[in-house]
């Protein structure tokens, strides 16, 4: 018979409650209590880490849900973090071509050293069916959602002191599993996040630096209405939509070192959306 494992006292099993002491987060897209981004730098918060959080208000301004009170935002993640942590957020319009390294510099200047880059930003809206979709459109998509991702990942390396617990996780959006109609600027920048992970993956490890993505699936982040649910409700095996919460667990652990030997990977959690047969409305 097998010993009996030792009375935890620091976790399940021994796992350390707080596995990201001491290493700095940047959460880029972070400014709104709603949205993945704070989701993802809450849990990094509570798990040990100081968190940087990214925003560009000009973006969420245009859009229908406005932008979020950013004292607000980052109170709402102090409350997770250490005594001893930091949380603090910056600015940046990462569809400037300077904006990326801009941002890591000042991030690196507040905390002196970042070990985790989230890319969780992207551009809503501006987008259109094969049919309407315009050059602007296209390029607009393309510079937000990959060309800065690409360039904030340029950016992390150069200011990574070969420190263990690097770590990048780029964001998709799905779009190999099924189509994203009159999304055509959007779906193509997000699959090149997808396409470019193992080059990145394999460049980076020789640092140290592990490089994986995910697809959050359909979160709701405030823009989820009756109709809408009721439209999509047969195609969630689990009769709910996902929250911010969901995608934020599995970045968060990639950022671990738990997920020491995962690299290179395209990660999809979304419940089996769309992958079973169809249900009756919730």
């Amino acid at each position: 018979m097998s010993e009996r494992a030792p009375t935890d006292t620091n976790g399940v099993h021994g796992r350390d409650p707080h596995p990201l002491r001491g290493r700095t987060v940047l959460v880029t897209g972070a400014g709104r209590r709603g949205g993945i981004g704070h989701a993802i730098a809450s849990l990094a918060a509570s798990y040990g880490a100081s968190t940087v959080l990214h925003h560009f208000q000009p973006h969420d301004e245009a859009q229908e849900w406005g932008a979020d009170d950013l004292d607000a935002v980052v109170e709402s993640v102090r409350r997770h973090a250490l005594d001893d942590a930091v949380v603090a957020e910056i600015s940046a319009d990462l569809a400037d071509p300077h904006g990326p390294a801009r941002l890591m510099v000042a991030a690196a200047e507040l905390v002196g050293h970042v070990d985790v880059l989230v890319c969780n930003h992207a551009l809503t809206g501006e987008d259109g069916p094969l049919g309407g979709v315009t050059a602007e459109q296209l390029d607009a998509h393309w510079a937000v959602d990959a060309r800065s991702s690409i360039l904030l990942a340029q950016a992390f390396v150069q200011q990574h002191d070969g420190r263990p617990g690097g770590s990048i996780v780029f964001m998709t959006s799905g779009q190999e599993l099924g189509p994203l109609p009159g999304e055509i600027a959007y779906a193509a920048a997000k699959a090149a996040m997808a396409g470019i992970t193992t080059t990145i993956a394999d460049e980076l490890a020789d640092l140290g630096i592990r490089v994986n993505t995910v697809n959050p699936g359909p979160v709701d982040t405030g823009y989820l209405t009756d109709d809408m649910w009721r439209l999509v409700a047969p195609m969630f095996p689990f009769g709910r939509y996902g929250r911010p919460d969901d995608p934020a667990r599995l970045i968060v652990w990639l950022a671990t070192d738990e997920a020491a030997w995962i690299t290179g990977q395209t990660i999809n959690t979304e419940g089996g959306f769309g992958r079973w047969r169809p249900r009756g409305p919730s």
